[in-house]
């Protein structure tokens, strides 16, 4: 008989991973005991050497479908621990290692939904079931190790039956913290209402056309019937959200397919505990309120995460409008008292609870391309699990502007928050710094280093330069193609692709439009689109129009003639002509009219020229409205051309433009000139990308940037360069987008100190 210490690491602390080891070790016969350890699990056992060898073995082979075990360490032990086996409690441990690791919640279960339609359980309708399999974790963990003493469920001392459960180690309950009934756990909350009276008073008023402020498991979110185009409007007028899509949340996989085609990486997505957002293709006839998705032919559905959720939607309740609980960009809401204040002029009632939100956590969005997941905004059910970065002392990347969230790296592990927003008021700016605070301190991760984006005007970069740490400065689209190369685990050269809105380059222009020859730790330029002025900077990002005017009265001269002008005018006619005046005085006299190799910004070009938009509402919109537009028409492409300048590779887009108006001019339909663009551009990549390699580029190719969540061009890209044998690859778990700049930063900041070790 022997005695061994062993040690879990990973993400073992709140998934049901000490009654799994309970389990384990009474299988096989063995004494001991398992405790949470500050962020690990540890535990001692006794038992002859090839028993103990197959229980470490089981420990990670076996582990419940939440855990993420990284390691099992088996150490020499210290003694008898006596007979039969035991969980005990909890021990802050060696606090200040790093090596803590916060589960993310979990979306409710089947066991806990049968539960919960039973009429003989305890637990009927009671919308807080959870267990070991489910239910929150991050939104309500206040201190580690991982017990009930340290969530907000502290709150709610258990009753018998509930206690009685969380120590019987044939429950699955057992040890399960969240853990609560209507005896003893939160209870909801309308007014003076309570239980199944507020719950019927909130789907009274939804019925009613009325909309409801709803306290979920990260904040607040808005939810009014999703069929019901008045209160859609009136939705839209009150949250100040005049066009971007909104999300639908349907009761189950069966009614999510009655309104979208649904695929079965695309349903595997929706049942997933992290119950994201998916977009999805909507049916013809889905009976939603158009004014949902806004003239997008994408759907987001996604599942109910809590059992509250589900009984929202008991039949003959509809598929429901569920959105963030914010007004505009602002962070989403998680105080009850600032929600009646800030909420009081958008819900008709508010169904709250007394369970407090410890952390705020926006849902999360998805999409699949091919049988790729790829990750729009990682926030509930995904935020804060680990991601892999060089071993370096620890780092915090401190994000971008848009779409931003921050990355505290140690110990080879990156901890990506969740989605924060538009950091660019201070509401933003203090929920940024507010979550940084708290997670660092959870994660016992106190940073050395800041990783910062090169824009002195971003809110993140000001946050960087006043911390005392040392500053590490990151290229924008270096973070985009490293973040991708980090989730992969590529630690050699690779050749990043990154098309994007803006980032400031490293000559102090702004880029978009990059081929990167790179690896973690620095990169050299080889290609970009050509550049062409933005007239009035930011407001030609909110004003398509007037880039597309820069682009045809300023584009980069590379030898290209510009389009004629009687090609031009159909386009100048619709336009103010003051308006365009006064763009062609800017053009002209190089004021206010800084320039930019965008991918992003040509997409919003042909967007204007094509008549889709000129004024966007949100982030984005023209390039969504382009997409939507070409749909599944095929179509041949549009001229182009690539040169060499200055020792790049640059794309030409000056005979793609106008050869997209000669072709507009001939009555081409907006659809085939839209699909002809993006094929244009998968063309134009493959064929820089081919001359990069022949030059010495790696054959590994990331491609990174907001650009990349446009299905037909990632597909269109993606086969293009393998068919020249290339292997490419997309982020799945970081985002593609400006939420993963941040990691992308963490693992350019950790690859360059290692090498300083």
């Amino acid at each position: 008989m022997s005695v061994r210490r062993f040690e879990v690491h990973g993400t073992v602390q709140g998934v049901g991973f000490r009654p799994f080891v309970y389990r384990t070790a009474e299988a096989l016969g063995l004494d001991g005991w398992v405790a949470n350890i500050d962020g690990h699990v540890e535990g001692e056992v006794v038992g002859e050497p090839g028993v103990i060898g197959e229980f470490a073995t089981r420990l990670s082979t076996h582990a419940p479908a939440l855990a993420r075990v990284r390691r099992v360490d088996l150490l020499a032990g210290q003694g008898s621990p006596g007979k039969g086996f035991q969980v005990r409690g909890s021990s802050p441990g060696h606090a200040g290692t790093a090596s803590c690791e916060i589960p993310p919640d979990a979306g409710i279960c089947d066991a806990c939904l049968a539960e919960l339609y039973d009429c003989a359980d305890r637990r009927y309708r009671y919308p807080f079931i959870n267990c070991t399999d489910c239910g929150p974790r991050a939104t309500i963990i206040e201190d580690l190790p991982y017990d009930r003493v340290r969530t907000t469920m502290r709150r709610f001392p258990l009753c018998a039956a509930c206690a009685a459960e969380y120590g019987d180690p044939g429950n699955r309950r057992f040890h399960a913290e969240p853990v609560a009934c209507p005896a003893c756990g939160p209870q909801l909350a309308w007014d003076d209402l309570h239980g199944e009276d507020a719950l019927r008073a909130a789907v009274r008023t939804i019925a009613d056309g009325g909309i409801v402020a709803l306290k979920g498991l990260g904040g607040y979110q808005l939810v009014c019937d999703a069929r019901d185009s008045a209160a859609v409007a009136e939705l839209r007028r009150r949250k100040d959200r005049p066009a971007k899509p909104f999300a639908v949340m349907v009761r189950d996989v069966g009614a999510a397919t009655r309104l979208a085609g649904v695929s079965g990486t695309e349903r595997a997505a929706l049942i997933s505990p992290a119950r994201p957002i998916v977009l999805l293709s909507p049916r013809r006839q889905h009976g939603i309120a158009p004014a949902v998705c806004a003239g997008v032919p994408r759907l987001g559905l996604f599942l109910p995460a809590t059992g509250l959720h589900r009984l929202l939607l008991d039949e003959p309740a509809p598929p429901l409008v569920v959105t963030s609980g914010n007004l505009g960009d602002e962070p989403l809401i998680v105080d009850d008292a600032e929600a009646r204040t800030a909420l009081a002029a958008v819900a008709d009632g508010f169904l709250a609870h007394d369970r407090p939100v410890r952390a705020r956590y926006d849902d999360s969005v998805v999409q699949i391309t091919g049988r790729t997941r790829i990750t729009i905004r990682r926030a509930r059910g995904l935020a804060p699990a680990p991601l892999p970065v060089t071993v370096a002392p620890p780092i915090v990347g401190a994000g971008a502007q848009l779409k931003h969230t921050f990355t505290l790296a140690a110990d080879g592990r990156a901890h990506l928050a969740a989605h924060t927003g538009v950091l660019a008021d201070v509401a933003t700016y203090d929920a940024f710094r507010q979550s940084y605070d708290d997670l660092g301190r959870l994660l016992g991760i106190e940073p050395v280093a800041v990783a910062h984006d090169l824009h002195p005007g971003y809110l993140s970069t000001r946050w960087a330069q006043a911390q005392p740490l040392r500053r590490i400065a990151v290229q924008h689209h270096h973070a985009h193609v490293a973040a991708v190369a980090a989730e992969h685990g590529v630690r050699g050269r690779f050749l990043g692709i990154a098309y994007d809105g803006l980032g400031l380059g490293d000559d102090g222009t702004l880029w978009g439009g990059e081929f990167l020859v790179a690896d973690l730790s620095g990169y050299r330029r080889v290609g970009r689109f050509a550049t062409a002025p933005l007239p009035g900077g930011d407001s030609a990002v909110r004003h398509p129009s007037r880039t597309a005017l820069g682009h045809l009265l300023g584009g980069e001269p590379l030898g290209s003639p510009r389009p004629y002008p009687w090609l031009t005018r159909p386009f100048t006619d619709r336009l103010d002509p003051a308006e365009v005046a006064a763009v062609r005085t800017m053009v002209a006299r190089g004021v206010n009219c800084p320039r930019a190799s965008s991918a992003g910004r040509l997409f919003d070009t042909v967007a204007s020229l094509l008549g889709l938009v000129d004024t966007v509402r949100y982030e984005g919109e023209a390039a969504v409205r382009l997409e939507a537009a070409a749909g599944t028409v095929q179509a041949v492409p549009l001229a182009h051309r690539v040169v060499r300048s200055n020792g790049l590779w640059v794309y030409d887009s000056a005979p793609t433009l106008a050869d997209l108006l000669a072709r507009q001019a001939n009555g081409e339909c907006v659809a085939t000139l839209a699909a002809a663009f993006h094929l244009t551009l998968a063309l134009v990549t493959a064929e820089m990308a081919g001359r990069a390699v022949k030059e010495g580029a790696p054959r590994i190719v990331c491609l990174g940037g907001g650009c990349f969540v446009n299905r037909r061009l990632l597909t269109q890209v993606r086969r293009r360069l393998r068919a020249q044998g290339l292997k490419v690859l997309v982020g799945g778990e970081v985002p593609v987008g400006d939420g993963g700049i941040s990691y992308g930063q963490a693992a350019i900041a950790a690859a360059r100190l290692s090498r300083e070790r």
